[in-house]
């Protein structure tokens, strides 16, 4: 195992065997007996360690004769990686495929695995926006297709959106929209 890197030659290859993608783009690695190069985290066999070598860039993997894996990729540029924008990118598609069920901040807080605190503090710096009126803005979009698209009525669509009650689904409907949801409606060309 033979390494132009300022990790640790045990480092890089627990990452190999783990298909850690939090090292990708800090160093690769190469398979003499293939002459591929790849990223941490590829998801090929895992080569003998007697047969590897890791590199600090492309280039210097390039310039040593080796060629990109085609399942990785790693010749193309990636962005580094973000824990916490992994975070909140999980739990918007959370959000987004829940959106129906009651949801507090512990609960969402709870399938996602961190405290509510820091969800919310991390979501509001990535997003300028709470996890609870993203939520909001989900379910009032979702209202709006259902408004436009059914002939259910207000009330039905609050409860198929996730509104536990009537008031308070027409209390964000209109600060979001500027109506009602009817107004909302025959506005737009549907009317009952």
């Amino acid at each position: 195992m033979k390494s132009n890197t300022p990790f640790s030659s045990e480092l890089m290859w627990n990452a190999v065997v783990t298909c850690d993608k939090r090292y990708d783009g800090m160093f690769f690695y190469a398979v003499r007996t293939t002459g591929i190069f790849c990223r941490p985290s590829c998801k090929s066999k895992t080569p003998n360690i007697d047969n590897i070598c890791f590199f600090e860039n492309v280039e210097d993997a390039i310039h040593q004769g080796f060629r990109p894996c085609k399942r990785c990729q790693p010749e193309l540029s990636i962005k580094t990686y973000d824990p916490q924008q992994e975070i909140v990118d999980v739990t918007i598609n959370y959000l987004k495929q829940h959106y129906q069920e009651k949801l507090t901040l512990n609960y969402i807080a709870f399938q996602i695995g961190v405290s509510p605190y820091y969800l919310s503090r991390i979501f509001t710096e990535k997003l300028n926006i709470s996890p609870l009126k993203y939520l909001e803005s989900i379910r009032i979009r979702e209202a709006q297709q259902l408004l436009l698209n059914t002939v259910h009525n207000s009330t039905e669509i609050c409860f198929q959106v996730g509104y536990n009650n009537f008031s308070s689904f027409y209390r964000h409907f209109k600060k979001n929209c500027g109506c009602s949801p009817s107004q909302y409606r025959y506005k737009n060309g549907i009317r009952n």
